[in-house]
């Protein structure tokens, strides 16, 4: 089908269009964008950097895109930013592309919603079908896996891991690694527990929710030392996919955080 591109959108010459892309009025566009079938940019759209905007994703009105990475190392060398399929990108949101000391890239996956006013900083990873409610913000270096969410007015450190899964209350400080199908919530956040209706919506049927629970309070009991609640873990649940995502997670020795853990007498 035919690209649909208003007369007052300023679109560089250079950039690479796919079919069926719709540019809205007074959206500026970069040299070296790529833009694949079937995107929706709104009006007054900046996409700028080596960004790569992939098919059937949406962005709305005042978003910012591609712009320098918010980081006084980065002297404009050539990083990217990829967004995956079928996002829904809204307004005044801003994605930075990476950075040469973090891996010169950020990357969006598929089915992700990023609510108005969020922020995705310099070389963050972020998985498939991620939701961040309006004014969630992450600094640079940040991982979050599959169905994560993360809540309104919610601040994620640097380096900071967010587990599939899981959720993370609105107004919190996130400062340590947030376990797979864990809810932390807090001004520091804490482990609060599971994200049990976040399971329920996405059909964990009754016997691993179970199962789950049972494991969070071995593997976060205030007995023995972490290396022995995990083994412990290991042995009784080591055929258990679901808990053996919690426990591969906490075992990762790439991450540079602590993980979050609950409050004393905090019930599951």
């Amino acid at each position: 089908m035919k690209n649909t591109i208003h007369k007052t959108a300023i679109i560089d010459k250079k950039i690479k269009l796919g079919k069926n892309v719709s540019i809205g009025p007074y959206s500026v566009i970069g040299p070296h964008v790529q833009i694949r079938n079937n995107v929706k940019i709104h009006s007054q759209v900046n996409i700028q950097g080596h960004t790569v905007i992939n098919e059937g994703t949406e962005i709305f009105p005042f978003a910012s895109i591609g712009t320098i990475p918010q980081d006084l190392k980065y002297h404009g060398e050539k990083t990217k930013l990829i967004i995956g399929k079928k996002n829904v990108i809204r307004e005044h949101v801003t994605i930075n592309p990476g950075t040469k000391g973090g891996g010169s890239i950020t990357k969006i996956g598929n089915n992700c919603l990023l609510m108005i006013g969020s922020h995705v900083a310099h070389d963050c990873t972020l998985g498939n079908d991620v939701i961040m409610v309006n004014n969630a913000t992450l600094a640079g270096h940040v991982n979050i896996e599959d169905f994560a969410i993360i809540g309104g007015l919610s601040a994620v450190h640097q380096y900071v891991r967010i587990g599939k899964h899981a959720m993370v209350g609105g107004m919190s400080g996130v400062e340590n690694d947030v376990i797979p199908y864990g809810s932390v919530m807090g001004n520091r956040a804490y482990l609060s527990g599971l994200n049990i209706v976040g399971l329920k919506r996405r059909g964990f049927n009754r016997k691993q929710i179970h199962d789950l629970r049972t494991a969070f309070r071995l593997i976060f009991s205030i007995e023995g030392t972490a290396f022995e609640r995990l083994k412990d873990a290991i042995k009784i649940y080591k055929k258990n996919r679901v808990v053996m995502d919690i426990v591969r997670f906490i075992k990762n020795k790439s991450s540079s955080r602590a993980i979050c853990q609950p409050k004393l007498k905090n019930n599951v």
